[in-house]
């Protein structure tokens, strides 16, 4: 089992993945979804070069998105709130990873002006359509990844690594899609781009472990 056969693998899991929510079919959803995640994560795990803090960070992450992605399946309020904590729980990981690989970190505080703008900027679009007892985790959340997106451009900075820095800022805005469709308007345009973000990030992830 090679990891461009698995990324192939994952690649059509989505595509079951994407007509499954087209169709809105439930069924079909919770077999084609884990299984994608399931692939990212094989893949991360079959690239995996040496044991270092980065690479075990990145395959930690992956799991705790893998596990996200089944709490997310449920349409209730309470497997939602669950899946949010274990992508956040996931983003801090990945910038733990991040640090362990080495940033610059004059280029993370520069990186952090325009990520503390646009959480501004998405919070007031967002946050007026979200309940009281749900405003703390999602604010949390949107400053994890804020930071981590940053971390991203520092690590990229000390030690180029494009295909992370791309995961890490495409990740981002695959949770817009998430964000939207929760809190939003719910429709299916938003998985339609939204999901194809998600999983090329989570492969890009993998692929920056060769």
């Amino acid at each position: 089992m090679t990891p461009e056969l698995v990324t192939a693998f994952t690649l059509v899991m989505l595509a079951g993945l994407l007509l499954a929510e087209w169709q809105g079919n439930h069924t079909l959803v919770w077999l084609f979804k884990p299984l994608a995640s399931l692939g990212f994560v094989t893949t991360g795990w079959l690239l995996r070069s040496g044991d270092g803090g980065y690479v075990w960070g990145v395959l930690a992450a992956q799991v705790l998105s893998a596990v996200g992605d089944v709490f997310l399946i449920p349409k209730n309020k309470r497997a939602f709130l669950a899946g949010l904590v274990s992508f956040l729980l996931g983003h801090v990981v990945y910038a733990t990873a991040f640090v362990a690989r080495g940033v610059a970190t004059a280029s993370v505080l520069v990186a952090a002006v325009p990520m503390a703008l646009a959480a501004v900027v998405v919070g007031r679009w967002l946050l007026p359509n979200v309940e009281q007892k749900m405003r703390v985790p999602v604010l949390a959340y949107m400053g994890v990844i804020s930071v981590m997106v940053s971390l991203a451009v520092g690590t990229h900075v000390s030690q180029p690594v494009p295909i992370a820095l791309a995961a890490a800022v495409i990740f981002y805005l695959s949770d817009l899609s998430v964000a939207r469709d929760r809190f939003v308007k719910k429709e299916f345009i938003n998985r339609a781009w939204g999901l194809p973000f998600y999983y090329g990030a989570q492969l890009l992830f993998a692929w920056s472990l060769r």
